[in-house]
């Protein structure tokens, strides 16, 4: 078969128009790979795809017109049979609602034919929130100093954070993704690459706090110098979270004990995987995919015998890692309950993992480790993206009725009030492009959309949890409309809200109501950079085009003083622009704490790794001084028509 007719079957898009309007169609020898890595997806004969019923309705199941009357129906929940009968039209009556939850449907027709699909009945809509026009603090958590932790900020920081977001009026505290990387890898230290997004980075544990643990040697060298040594800081938190295990393990304190065993029972047997994938990677060379046969698949029955022999140490330490991480950020949590803080936590959750990660590992079905999740060609990256991840595939949740994602949403709704889930358009279409080519060598695939905004809205409403999608960048029409309906909020960056034929900035109402707004975010300049136009000074001594001029920037200078003038603004500084975003009827409003603190550096700088401190950078002032280094009258005059509740 032809393969570009073969991808079409499979709803992979190989001919599209990227973001500056030129037509492309992907590399024959790029699509081969493409077609090679994804899971063949069976014909569907009884469905088009995944069900979806709205919790309390009994709407029917729809078949299509091919089947063999009449059809024996079945709907399982697990071996379970809660629903049964026999159809002689395309319209099945289930004769009862189900309850939110996940169940399979099960068909056979006159000519005995079967198939089966997931049939998830969920709310109408995500978690809502309870909070109307508030404002969040964003942090980047590693860069925290402090005279107390070990040279990177910790959870003990981000509390301090929680405590200075409430005395400001904010909702909460905004954070990078919390996701795990690798343990032997530290430099490779940039959250959104992660090992797995459904465990902590250990990084973050306040070991001080910590029975059996004593401060290292060079404690106060780690806390030197304007970045994170993420090498000397590792080895240290490293030897620290194994004499605290060791000192647990010899004399362990009976709530602390019976708490591990609960938290371990908690997690199930994804805690169990994650710990054995941890203890097979340093004890075999190379990635998952060139281990021994035995271990290069997941395995429970080969994960217990594991566990019974000599890696029983290993796999027990790993677990106890991932319980004082847990048990810090809950704490976390609390405490924002404490402050009476109506968001918390806002965590964000990367698109995609490391190929070599546990996450790759575990789910070989649904994530594809052959191919990388990017973007096409557009305005502002004109060769295209290869972010380098690897990514969720259709065929493969499906199969598996969508638990993988699930769980991924489990994991970061666990304590947060609202995620971001970075790159949301993936849920609709993932550009993918395969190892070896360019990233204007990938494909669309389309994906389940309607299935994982049902199973998003599921566990946003049992995990009190809003959703946001960054849906920046090439966005299909109707796609945030999609979104919205969903109860999922968009994302909107001030910096990129403007007419791109004169400049101008679009005015507050222009900004929905169900929408996380901001100035920028940590891919782009700080406030004080962009307004100095150090970020296009920075960029250039890289080499790296910065997509604008002087000239345009000045430009766009006019253009900001412009709309805050309309609305009566009369400060050009960061608290203009935060009064002017303020105003705006979305009802969650980052503040950058880069911006209040006047830094130019931005965090980081898309397209680099070496070359400019990406996720290093130690802020100038220690945490318990920030309150004085913040003009917190203007920021509490800007805020001034934030903070409320919302009425219920």
């Amino acid at each position: 078969m032809d393969l570009y007719l073969k991808a079409a079957e499979l709803g992979i898009q190989t001919d599209f128009v990227d973001g500056q309007g030129q037509q492309h169609r992907t590399d024959e020898a790029a699509l081969k790979i493409i077609l090679g890595a994804l899971p063949v997806r069976a014909g569907r004969r009884f469905v088009a795809g995944p069900i979806i019923l709205s919790e309390g309705q009994a709407a029917p199941i729809t078949l299509n017109d091919s089947v063999a009357w009449p059809v024996t129906w079945s709907i399982m929940d697990g071996d379970t049979t809660i629903a049964s009968g026999k159809s002689t039209n395309a319209a099945i009556k289930i004769g009862r609602t189900l309850p939110m939850g996940n169940y399979r449907a099960k068909f056979t027709d006159a000519k005995h034919l079967r198939e089966d699909a997931p049939l998830i009945v969920a709310p109408p809509s995500a978690f809502a929130g309870e909070f109307d026009r508030v404002w969040l603090l964003a942090i980047q958590l590693y860069g925290l100093t402090s005279e107390r932790n070990w040279g990177i900020g910790d959870f003990t920081d981000l509390k301090a954070m929680m405590r200075l977001a409430a005395s400001l009026g904010a909702a909460g505290v905004g954070l990078n993704p919390l996701h795990v990387l690798f343990d032997d890898r530290p430099g490779d230290c940039s959250p959104y690459s992660p090992n797995s997004r459904s465990f902590l980075n250990p990084l973050y544990i306040d070991v001080s706090e910590l029975p059996g643990v004593s401060a290292p040697a060079n404690l106060a060298e780690l806390k030197s110098g304007a970045r994170v040594d993420y090498r000397d800081v590792a080895a240290a938190k490293w030897k620290a979270l194994r004499d605290a295990f060791d000192a647990h393990r010899a004399n362990p304190d009976p709530a602390a004990a019976a708490d591990f065993e609960a938290f371990r029972a908690e997690q199930g047997a994804l805690l169990d995987r994650f710990a054995c994938f941890e203890a097979l990677r340093h004890h075999n060379v190379g990635p998952w995919w060139e281990w021994p046969d035995i271990w290069a698949h997941p395995n429970d029955e080969q994960c217990a015998a594991l566990r019974a022999g000599p890696e029983a140490d290993a796999i027990a330490f790993v677990e106890y890692v991932q319980w004082i991480a847990d048990r810090q950020l809950r704490a976390c949590r609390d405490l924002g309950d404490e402050l009476g803080l109506s968001v918390g936590l806002y965590l964000d959750v990367a698109v995609g993992v490391q190929a070599d990660g546990f996450d790759a590992w575990n789910e070989q079905v649904a994530i594809s480790r052959h191919l990388a999740v990017g973007a096409p060609p557009d305005f502002m990256n004109l060769a295209g993206q290869n972010w380098g991840l690897a990514g969720f595939n259709a065929a493969g949740l499906e199969v598996q009725s969508f638990a993988p994602y699930r769980d991924m949403l489990r994991s970061a709704m666990r304590y947060a009030g609202a995620i971001r889930l970075d790159h949301v358009l993936g849920l609709k279409r993932l550009y993918l492009v395969p190892h070896g080519f360019e990233a204007k060598n990938g494909v669309y695939v389309q994906m389940p959309f309607e299935a994982l905004l049902a199973v998003t809205a599921q566990e946003s409403v049992a995990n009190r949890c809003v959703v946001i999608g960054e849906d920046l960048g090439t966005v299909p029409e109707g796609f945030r409309e999609q979104l919205n309906g969903r109860g999922v909020w968009s994302y909107r960056v001030m910096l990129f809200e403007r007419d791109y034929h004169d400049g101008r900035f679009e005015n507050v109402d222009y900004y929905p109501t169900d929408a996380l707004v901001t100035f920028n975010t940590h891919d782009l300049a700080t406030f004080t950079g962009w307004s100095t136009l150090h970020d296009l000074k920075v960029k250039r001594d890289l080499g790296i085009d910065p997509g604008e001029s002087d000239e345009s920037r000045h430009h766009a200078l006019a253009m900001y003083r412009d709309v805050l003038k309309q609305n009566g603004i009369d400060r050009g500084d960061f608290y203009g622009a935060a009064q002017f975003l303020a105003r705006t009827k979305s009802r969650l409003l980052i503040i950058s704490l880069e911006d209040l603190l006047g830094i130019a550096d931005q965090p980081n700088i898309p397209g680099t790794v070496n070359e400019h401190p990406n996720w290093r950078q130690r802020l100038p002032v220690a945490v318990d001084e920030i309150a004085s280094r913040i003009d917190a009258d203007a920021l509490r005059a800007a805020m001034r028509e934030r903070g409320g509740l919302a009425s219920v």
